[in-house]
């Protein structure tokens, strides 16, 4: 439930700036998420939020909001994320603010990003603003945490997410017979819910038995929103040519030990001798930006990022069904911090406190 605070006060408004943040994701990433609120004499003049990788940032939403002009010199400008000091694919928020001449300036957190961290408060202060730091700064780095993981452990954040029946089974027995395709085990609720969690993340992994058993396309078909770059681990080339996830339609990364020229929108990333194939996959998403990947299955794939603890968070859809025997479902040694029902599904979320 989210925390209520006090009218016109810090927290208040910073509360607004991480609601508006809110409404990028899924649109701004490798940029982070952030909001913010102009408020003058306790009042909100103009808000905005950074809606698009590429364009203008939140600070000047808010900025081009505002019908007065004339009344920066007494306003106090509200952001989650320290106002960047760099030239990117828009000019520095922070030099702007400043020749604005605002009267104060309150931040959230501090940028970790190299080209920023410290240097847009401090072009702020030099132009002679107030500048307040940190607050709701908990609340701030939880909804930019995946681009703090890739800016401060140099890797993707990572979201573990599997379905599973009553008695702990993820799929059915199979045989040589067997179709292509999935046994449901959620509702069509949690599955939608699935591909607008696709939509938020930059890519998706899967291992070589999901991708050959349950043929899944891994696109967003249920929901609006960006495909995410779609991965498979497949070490010896098993999987057939004629596999959804090589329809080409969307740009598909296979990481294989096999040296394969890349095809169209189909590319090969060889796995090195003696090197674990996870830090491979994590390398070549940290060096290409990709700043989030949901890894969704199966069991062996999904088991091998949390016995490394190279996992940030764990989504587990439990539903209405039983299978009596099958692939057990990974095991998870945590408690969950969050539970919910969809219908008659249920979904648990967990955190790796200890994630490397």
């Amino acid at each position: 439930m989210k925390q209520r605070y006090k009218e016109n006060s810090h927290e208040y408004y910073m509360q607004r700036c991480i609601e508006l943040a809110e409404k990028g994701l899924g649109t701004v990433a490798p940029n982070p998420l952030v909001g913010s609120v102009i408020v003058h004499n306790n009042q909100i003049i103009g808000e905005g939020y950074h809606q698009k990788f590429g364009d203008w940032h939140a600070e000047v939403n808010a900025i081009n909001a505002v019908i007065d002009k004339t009344l920066f010199k007494e306003s106090t400008i509200y952001v989650n994320l320290e106002p960047c000091a760099h030239f990117g694919k828009t000019p520095p928020c922070a030099s702007l603010i400043a020749s604005l001449q605002f009267k104060r300036v309150v931040i959230g957190q501090i940028d970790p990003f190299a080209e920023v961290a410290g240097k847009g408060i401090q072009i702020l202060k030099n132009a002679g603003c107030e500048v307040e730091t940190g607050i709701l700064e908990k609340e701030c780095r939880e909804l930019n945490r995946r681009f703090l993981v890739y800016h401060e452990k140099k890797r993707p954040y990572i979201i573990l997410k599997w379905a599973e029946t009553l008695d702990s089974y993820v799929d059915k027995l199979r045989t040589k017979d067997t179709p292509r395709e999935p046994f449901w085990i959620t509702n069509k609720l949690a599955r939608r819910l699935v591909h607008k969690w696709r939509t938020e993340e930059m890519a998706i992994l899967v291992g070589t038995n999901t991708a050959l058993k349950d043929n899944p396309a891994l696109n967003v078909r249920n929901w609006s929103g960006k495909n995410p770059v779609r991965m498979v681990l497949d070490r010896s080339l098993r999987l057939p040519a004629d596999l959804s996830l090589f329809d080409k339609q969307i740009p598909t990364i296979v990481f294989t030990e096999k040296s394969v020229a890349n095809k169209s929108n189909i590319s090969y990333v060889q796995l090195e001798n003696n090197k674990n194939a996870l830090t491979t996959i994590i390398e070549y998403a940290y060096n290409n930006s990709l700043q989030s990947i949901i890894v969704e299955g199966g069991t062996q794939l999904i088991g091998s990022f949390m016995e490394q603890d190279l996992w940030d968070e764990a989504r587990v859809l439990v539903g209405n069904k039983l299978f009596g025997r099958g692939i057990e479902a990974p095991r998870m040694h945590y408690l969950p911090i969050a539970d919910e029902w969809i219908g008659d599904s249920r979904l648990l979320y967990y955190r790796n406190r200890n994630a490397k």
